[in-house]
């Protein structure tokens, strides 16, 4: 009779085990079908296929530069002062730039290009004088808004004053070279990600 327990709890371990296994099977199923719905690789393949699909990644701390699913951002370095024009994680141009004076520091975070104009005009908001396109326009040929607060706008744009640039001299802009901001606008459209790091 002991024997026959013995063997009974055997059979019984047996199957539990041959259940869990099967079960973990199933779950893993699952789950790679639920990365298929969603675009991902399922876990699985990348299990079996790990040295075939080894992707080089940017260097840490470097990560914020690559956007996935995303052709161009840009990224600006505030202290740097310059702004780099990545395609995937690759560096396709770069511009020296000036950035916002203390007490009217450029935005650091995540934006979006939401307006985009050929040769714009400035409008000052403090005394609401506009001046047309033209040499004296201190917004020169383009304009590429990135934040708002309802009143005010920030962006990147040219200048008539270009020896400033490479110094925190703006109210919060991004001011370029003419034809960097020229080169710069011919590269992004609305909805380009803006990342403003330190």
């Amino acid at each position: 009779m002991v024997r026959g327990e013995s063997l009974v709890r055997s059979l019984m371990l047996l199957c539990l085990g041959t259940s869990i296994v099967l079960l973990g099977g199933q779950r893993q199923a699952v789950a790679d079908e639920r990365a298929e719905q969603v675009g991902m690789l399922p876990e699985s393949l990348i299990q079996k296929q790990l040295p075939a699909i080894m992707v080089e990644l940017p260097p840490i701390g470097e990560a914020s530069k690559f956007i996935p699913g995303e052709e161009v951002h840009l990224v600006l370095r505030l202290s740097q002062r310059r702004v780099y024009v990545y395609k995937g994680s690759e560096v396709q141009a770069s511009y020296p730039v000036a950035i916002g004076k203390p007490g009217w520091e450029t935005p650091v975070g995540t934006f979006k290009v939401f307006t985009m104009e050929k040769d714009p005009i400035f409008k000052s908001f403090r005394t609401g004088r506009e001046i047309g396109p033209g040499p004296d326009n201190p917004l020169g040929p383009r304009w590429i808004g990135i934040w708002t607060d309802g009143k005010t706008q920030l962006g990147f744009h040219g200048t008539n004053e270009p020896e400033l640039i490479g110094q925190a001299v703006s109210h919060g802009c991004i001011r370029m070279h003419n034809k960097d901001v020229i080169a710069l606008y011919d590269q992004v459209s609305v909805g380009t990600t803006v990342i403003i790091e330190p």
